[in-house]
């Protein structure tokens, strides 16, 4: 066992079992060891949380980044929204961790946070936004997106109409936005 493995267990509890549920006792009878042990991997349980928020923050990004190079304008759009859904679908615990803002003594877990916010504007790079505009449109999608997200969770979306349809076509109303705003 190393912090690695930890982490990564932590990560499987956080999904399966929501984040209030993780304890180092929790994660310990997980482990098949004595909570003593982890302290051995990870600096007790604000430790724990800071490694695992780190590790999630790099997973997404990395998913996000791979899902958007290469493509432009409402293709790199549409790849970052369905990326970024499905992250949150497969591994709903550690997509929680991401939404929490890092402490600003925190340098490392900012860095890597930001590196999400580069990719969404270098995918809006095309649409030419100024900076106040950039920042925008950064808020507006990451809103659109996670309220899609908490609304799907809590079981908002009863209604008969397949919810991938309605997230296409919410996009797509961001991105016509978008084009709308460089026409005026």
């Amino acid at each position: 066992m190393d912090k690695a493995a930890v982490v990564e267990a932590a990560a499987k509890l956080v999904d399966e079992e929501g984040i209030e549920a993780l304890s180092l006792s929790r994660l310990a009878e997980r482990l098949g060891v004595r909570t003593p042990s982890l302290y051995n991997h990870i600096g007790g349980l604000p430790g724990l949380k800071q490694e695992l928020t780190r590790s999630c923050l790099r997973d997404l990004s990395e998913t996000i980044t791979r899902a958007s190079v290469g493509k432009s304008r409402a293709d790199a759009i549409f790849a970052f929204s369905d990326a970024y859904l499905a992250y949150a679908r497969k591994a709903p615990g550690r997509y929680a961790l991401t939404q929490q803002a890092p402490s600003p003594s925190d340098q490392e877990t900012q860095a890597i946070a930001r590196k999400i916010i580069e990719v969404i504007r270098a995918i809006l790079a095309p649409y030419n936004l100024s900076e106040e505009e950039s920042i925008h449109a950064i808020r507006s999608l990451r809103s659109i997106v996670h309220g899609f997200i908490s609304l799907e969770a809590a079981g908002g979306f009863a209604l008969p109409v397949d919810r991938d349809v309605s997230f296409h076509w919410l996009i797509n109303l961001f991105i016509s936005g978008l084009n709308d705003s460089h026409k005026q």
